[in-house]
């Protein structure tokens, strides 16, 4: 009886549902190299905004002692 127990079990599992498993596996390994990337992208914007804050600082510091509007 357990062989045929078996091929029930193998014959309930649709060829689409595990392709879409499949696919489902590798979606998720390729989006997370690009997760990693957005989040550097992510990082070096909010590096780079922090540079030209402290520049702007900077510069308006040398403007008002100048006394420059």
């Amino acid at each position: 009886m357990q062989p045929e127990a078996a091929h029930v079990r193998q014959s309930s599992i649709h060829p689409a549902a595990s392709v879409a498993g499949a696919l489902r596996v590798v979606e998720s390994i390729l989006l997370r190299g690009a997760e990693q990337t957005a989040r550097r992208n992510a990082w070096s914007a909010v590096v780079e905004d922090r540079k030209r804050a402290k520049d702007r600082r900077e510069a308006q510091h040398v403007l008002d002692s100048l006394g420059v509007q």
